[in-house]
């Protein structure tokens, strides 16, 4: 693992890439700080606050980016900033597969389908968006339109609210009721479109994911939502038993 060192304090101009020390090839490692450098909160980096964060040269971090950006880890803006580019999130959707495989959640997302007639989703955090990791449409002709793979805004959408309320969970051995589990949006990110949405977890309770029921916000009355509920949180308790966290978290919510 390599260990980084920045600038040290009263020794102006003294790099990390001299005070690395490096394991494996020393310029996938430096280009490694560089992807490392970028943040939910610093999203958007400039050559100088890149090498302010990572301690290394410019003329370095220059000569590292043309090889991130010819195969499409980072992009350069047209201001000379920089920005992550589509390789990562291609990447991560791979690896959330890998954490959750298909054979465990599609079967709970067309069984979800069956009983509501809506779309159902799997969504997973990914960065400051929400990533579509799964999906099974609705039978229905008229439906809402989501695509795997497809990244999200992670304040708008029941999915999106559950990402953010239940990412540092902590499970007190108290169950929680639907109304504590579940989140309910109508036209947040579309005006035609609603979703009930409830968390899934895995081990030590971390939060692994959203499952998701979508569709015509004209379909997501008062009544109708309450019937999908239900579902809904068997659903994310089924998910979370698969992925071995404690379904003691959704008694209060569903019977057993």
């Amino acid at each position: 693992m390599i260990r980084k060192t920045a600038k040290r304090s009263g020794a102006p101009g003294v790099h990390a890439e001299e005070d690395m020390d490096e394991v494996g090839v020393a310029a996938v490692n430096r280009a490694l700080v560089i992807l490392d450098s970028f943040s939910e909160d610093a999203s958007v980096l400039t050559l100088a606050q890149i090498s302010q964060k990572t301690g290394l040269y410019k003329s370095t971090i220059l000569r590292l980016i043309q090889s991130l950006e010819a195969y499409g880890y980072i992009h350069r803006l047209n201001t000379g900033s920089y920005i992550l580019g589509p390789t990562p999130v291609r990447l991560a959707a791979l690896a959330t597969k890998a954490m959750h495989p298909a054979e465990l959640v599609m079967p709970v997302l067309r069984e979800l389908v069956q009983a509501t007639s809506e779309s159902a989703t799997f969504y997973v955090r990914s960065g400051n968006m929400r990533l579509c990791s799964y999906r099974v449409d609705s039978p229905r002709s008229v439906r809402d339109h989501v695509q795997v793979g497809q990244l999200l805004p992670l304040a708008k959408g029941a999915g999106g609210h559950v990402l953010i309320d239940f990412e540092n969970f902590l499970y007190s051995g108290v169950a929680r009721p639907a109304s504590m589990l579940v989140r309910v949006s109508r036209g947040e990110r579309d005006e035609e479109t609603a979703a009930v949405a409830c968390p899934v977890f895995g081990v030590d309770n971390k939060l692994e994911g959203a499952v998701s029921v979508s569709g015509p916000v004209n379909r997501f009355g008062k009544a109708e939502v309450a019937k999908i509920i239900p579902h809904v949180i068997n659903a994310a308790r089924s998910l979370t038993i698969s992925f071995m966290g404690n379904s003691g978290i959704f008694a209060g919510a569903v019977s057993t």
